[in-house]
């Protein structure tokens, strides 16, 4: 038998058990905006395997090494637009060593925030627009008990968690993650139409994370090692020193994300206060229901909340979901953080004892949420959700005299900038089952992948 009919008969072999004999290749492409600049931690990855994935550096270009077949679907994304969805063929392939082209992907801006919902009709007596507002809401409600599920629902997510400081992107976070849904009877509500009462389910979440790559700028990572490994710590300055924790701080977002906007429940729970809705369209087909709260306790507590739900004029289904808030907390004294909380946070590089003394002093952030649906069998499902924090936390802790004799205090200013998305990559509604405390409590390794 010759070479070659060896060679032939062995992959014949191959062929017949199921194997195949795959080939990585390295794909490059840029993403940019509608205007044409670079996009930087725009996420790229495999829709059927969210694990194969890279992130855009400051040009916006990206490299994806990958053995999946040319046909395979690449998701592009970054906060704040709308997802481009391709095939790898459709990407320049290179050998490694250089790139004969760029493929250049546009993502379009996916607006955040609404604009504030102008009122369509004409002023009414107030009797008959309470009447009216209320047989509005119930009948939303009641579409709402339809449309929504008030079973076990599984979810398969990627979720992408963005930190920004002073307009600068220092790193980004993604975690591949499996969420399960478990409505429990929990909260009794009056329909104000007809007096009835009724239990509204509240969901129990399960959250487990399956795998974590933390996107970093190459020189920002050697720089906060350099810091993070600095037992003065204190003495840098702080500039640098939030570019240590920024690449470190983000964890907590993707489980409490995915928890906001319990739109049931929050509806149900709004439902009396009539005087806080108004009703206006936002375009032809659409009618948009928004509830706004406002508080403010002697200027200690401040807090401005819009929630807005797009509905579908004809049967008053759910479209899309938004949510605007700003808070101030002035606090004179200080609030003194739990250690469990500061640790949680992992905003400051600090020990125990001085963790013991910080007190917060003041906060400032404004706060948008969206969520998408998705239609299965007749029921709505998220299907994506964007986050965009821009918080200031203004504290002051102490910290003993370099001669060891009495303490200074200091004062510490640090900027939260927080872009986050989530999107639903397989939704399960039939036989899903709870995720074991093992799951959940499962610490899941982050992979640092250096962006150059």
């Amino acid at each position: 038998m010759t070479n070659f009919t060896l060679r032939y008969s062995i992959c014949f072999l191959f062929s017949i058990v199921g194997f195949q004999l795959s080939v990585s290749t390295e794909y490059v492409g840029r993403v940019v905006d509608a205007k044409g600049r670079p996009i930087s931690y725009a996420t790229v990855y495999m829709a059927d395997d969210p694990v194969v994935g890279t992130a855009t550096a400051g040009n916006g270009l990206f490299r994806l090494q990958t053995d999946l077949p040319p046909y395979a679907e690449l998701i592009v994304s970054f906060i704040g637009y709308e997802k481009q969805t391709l095939f790898l063929k459709d990407l320049y392939a290179t050998d490694g060593s250089y790139a004969p082209d760029t493929t250049v992907i546009v993502l379009n801006e996916q607006p955040i925030h609404l604009e504030e919902v102008v009122i369509a009709a004409k002023p009414q007596k107030q009797k008959n627009k309470r009447k009216r507002m209320q047989e509005l809401l119930a009948a939303v409600y009641e579409q709402m008990q339809t449309d929504f599920p008030f079973t076990a629902t599984g979810y398969h997510i990627v979720s992408d968690v963005r930190m920004d400081a002073d307009d600068e992107p220092w790193g980004m976070e993604q975690m591949i993650a499996n969420v399960v849904v478990l409505p429990r009877q929990g909260h009794i509500v009056k329909d104000p139409r007809t007096g009835k009462r009724s239990v509204v389910p509240t969901d129990s979440l399960q959250f487990g994370g399956e795998y974590c790559k933390r996107f970093v700028d190459a020189s920002i990572r050697a720089l906060a090692d350099t810091i993070l490994a600095n037992s003065q710590i204190d003495a840098v300055h702080p500039h640098a020193r939030r570019a240590a924790s920024a690449v470190d701080s983000g964890v907590v977002v993707h489980k409490a994300l995915w928890s906001m906007g319990n739109i049931v429940f929050d509806f149900a729970n709004t439902m009396k206060d009539i005087n806080r809705w108004k009703v206006g369209n936002e375009n032809e087909g659409e009618t948009v229901l928004t509830y706004t709260e406002k508080q403010n306790i002697l200027g200690i507590f401040v807090y401005r909340m819009q929630r807005n739900y797009i509905l579908r004029s004809d049967d008053l289904s759910v479209l899309r979901f938004a949510e605007r808030a700003h808070v101030e907390l002035n606090i004179p004294f200080g609030y003194k953080v739990k250690p469990q909380e500061m640790q949680m946070l992992n905003l400051l590089n600090m020990g125990e004892k001085q963790i013991e003394q910080y007190r917060i002093r003041k906060v400032h952030a404004d706060i948008s949420l969206n969520t998408l649906y998705q239609e299965r069998d007749g029921h709505l499902y998220p299907l994506e959700k964007n986050l965009l924090s821009d918080a200031t936390i203004i504290g002051k802790r102490k910290d003993r005299k370099p001669s060891g004799r009495g303490s200074i205090e200091t004062k510490d200013t640090i900027p939260l900038n927080i872009r986050a998305t989530q999107r639903v990559t397989t939704l399960r509604t039939r036989d899903v089952q709870p995720l074991t405390r093992q799951q959940m409590r499962k610490r899941i390794p982050r992979t640092i992948v250096p962006v150059y």
